[in-house]
């Protein structure tokens, strides 16, 4: 289904069942990225058009990419598991439509303080 704009609404989320679509599916069966990323890395759009046909899901992911986000982030927002996020991901950069950069040497993983804000605002967004 598209939109007046072209982009695909998210059809692929039913609110009692979950995903319609299992995450093997939306990878094609690919469980590692072809692109390296953390969890907490930086991805965002490029703005340029991408080099090729997108699925829904890159769709969305790329929406989601509009603004500088993590990947952790879409992966959360997507309601993916983050192996298949990091895949749509590395997806959208081979294609030119998303750069990503990696996390902040500051950031240190396991902080605890760090984690529970980002858990906060993962849950204030569902």
């Amino acid at each position: 289904m598209t939109t007046a704009g072209g982009a695909h609404q998210e059809t692929w989320l039913d609110d009692a069942a979950g995903r319609l679509v299992r995450p093997y599916t939306v990878s094609a069966g690919r469980t590692r990225p072809t692109h390296p990323m953390e969890l907490l890395s930086w991805v965002v759009a490029t703005g340029a058009p991408p080099q090729g046909r997108l699925e829904p899901d890159h769709d969305v992911a790329l929406r989601l990419c509009g603004v500088a986000t993590t990947v952790a982030e879409v992966a959360a927002r997507m309601r993916l598991p983050a192996a298949i996020a990091k895949v749509v991901l590395a997806d959208l950069v081979a294609v030119g439509a998303v750069r990503t950069r990696p996390p902040s040497p500051v950031a240190d993983p396991t902080d605890r303080p760090i984690l529970e804000k980002l858990l906060a605002g993962l849950q204030q967004r569902l």
